[in-house]
This record gives C-alpha cells, sequence and structure tokens, in this order.
C-alpha cells in the first residue's frame, strides 16, 4: 500500500489543530520527536506502522480514521 507522505502529514496536522496541540505536545503524547513529527507532517519523511500508531492513539482515534484522508 503507497500513502501520500503529503496527505498523511495534512491529516496529521489538521487533526492536531483540531485538538488545539502544538507540536510539541503531540510529539510528547505520541512518543516521538518534534523534529520527527515535523518531518512527518510537511511529507519529509517515510513513517513507521508503529509510529502512525502512536500518534493515532495520541489523538484517541483508530488508525482507519488517521489514515482517512478526506479533510
Amino acid at each position: 500500500m503507497n500513502i501520500d507522505l503529503v496527505k498523511l502529514g495534512q491529516k496529521i496536522k489538521f487533526e492536531r489543530i483540531k485538538r488545539n496541540l502544538t507540536q510539541e505536545n503531540l510529539a510528547e503524547l505520541a512518543g516521538l520527536s518534534v523534529h520527527g513529527l515535523s518531518n512527518i507532517e510537511t511529507g519529509k519523511t517515510d513513517v513507521r506502522y508503529t509510529n502512525l500508531l502512536q500518534i493515532a492513539n495520541a489523538f484517541e482515534i483508530k488508525l482507519c480514521e488517521l489514515l482517512n484522508f478526506s479533510l
């Protein structure tokens, strides 16, 4: 399965802002570095499945919701 990294990053940023979280807040909740999260949000880096799960868990949503790109 190929994932559009830019769209995924936009979705993560959208969900983060919707919850009034900073990158620092989300990174801490998801157990990621701020730099790593920034690279994910901008589509500059590939994302590991475990990191996607951590981000979804931080948002308290299912992974399939995070991968739904219809904003």
